[in-house]
């Protein structure tokens, strides 16, 4: 039996660009993409549209495939694979100490026994501490995909431990900021400097004393579903417009207006109005990203005719709605359906 809109999860797209960087280790070795691709369910033309998305799954899928395929936690972007299993070896033996500080130091020496194009590296500068990427092989210095990747996976994982009460302070980035640094927000949750001489996350040097509140049992949950804690852009369920958006999936297909969402929210449309700017997005940035979202996910997932899908999104037609899609990603409703498995 099919769910109600208000018990569907909330959809989560990613941008082709990190597709792009997900591969780009692969490509460097001058190595196919093809079987990846296959496995993830991902178009390979949706590869050169600028704003094509792929959903959470087949991101975490074309992961999942890349790590199984090559052997290799670091998806080939090292010439020494860290070998499948090496981000669960560093995650237990950082859970293994007492403090926080203690952990920083014990995930970077594990990782030290495992690779040698790169150095993880706990870090101080006046009140804030953090871990920095220090490069020995200059080959994979310019792979921002490698930079992005890890220092998500590293924050993730220490913000966990940490009990998830680990605020960021600032991420530095040793390279330029890219076209796509828009779409950090959802990933990097906070200030961001680019062009720095080291990749680091950085948070207040006082949290280092913290304890590690995380037990055996906690590890293994952790672990087993570890490609989405780390990769998966965070929904920042914490802003008000997190709340929007379940507010309108909830109401599918009625898709209420700035007013209707406001009084719901139990606020004025104009203070809703000023906090979503705050945020820096508005009601309808919010109520498109949504439906482009839905969107590709059923499109993905389901063989539903596209004027319904189109009712349900509030659409006046079929027509109207590939108009939208179109604007939306670059591409139409069809080149995301010829990724189901054939009936």
């Amino acid at each position: 039996m099919a769910r109600s809109p208000s018990t569907l999860p909330p959809p989560i797209t990613v941008p082709i660009v990190f597709v792009n960087g997900m591969l780009s280790g692969v490509r460097a070795r001058g190595l196919p993409c093809d079987a990846y691709l296959a496995d993830a369910r991902i178009e390979p033309q949706l590869l050169e549209q600028v704003g094509a998305r792929v959903t959470a799954d087949q991101y975490v899928a074309l992961f999942g495939s890349l790590t199984e395929r090559l052997d290799d936690d670091s998806l080939g972007f090292l010439s020494r694979p860290l070998r499948r299993g090496s981000f669960a070896l560093i995650t237990r033996s950082a859970a293994s100490e007492v403090t926080l500080e203690a952990a920083l130091r014990r995930a970077a020496r594990t990782f030290g026994l495992l690779q040698d194009d790169l150095v993880l590296e706990p870090v101080r500068a006046g009140s804030l501490a953090g871990i920095a990427l220090r490069f020995t092989d200059s080959s994979a210095v310019h792979l921002a995909f490698l930079h992005e990747m890890l220092m998500c996976s590293l924050w993730r994982l220490f913000a966990w431990l940490a009990g998830g009460r680990l605020p960021a302070a600032r991420f530095d980035f040793a390279f330029d900021s890219p076209p796509y640094a828009g779409s950090y927000g959802k990933v990097f949750p906070a200030a961001l400097h680019f062009n720095q001489s080291q990749s680091a996350c950085w948070f207040e040097a006082s949290l280092l004393q913290q304890p590690v509140r995380r037990d055996a049992a906690a590890v293994r949950a952790f672990l087993a579903n570890a490609r989405v804690n780390v990769i998966v852009p965070n929904r920042g369920d914490e802003l008000v417009g997190a709340r929007v958006r379940r507010h309108l999936q909830r109401s599918q297909p009625d898709w209420p207006d700035l007013g209707a969402t406001a009084e719901a929210l139990h606020m004025a449309p104009s203070t809703l109005q000023r906090r979503l700017a705050l945020d820096g997005t508005s009601f309808q940035s919010l109520k498109d990203e949504l439906r482009r979202d839905l969107a590709i996910v059923r499109l993905n997932t389901s063989s539903e005719p596209l004027a319904a899908l189109a009712y349900d999104l509030g659409f006046a037609d079929s027509a109207a709605f590939q108009r939208a899609f179109k604007s939306w990603t670059g591409s139409a409703p069809g080149a995301y359906r010829r990724g189901l498995p054939a009936a």
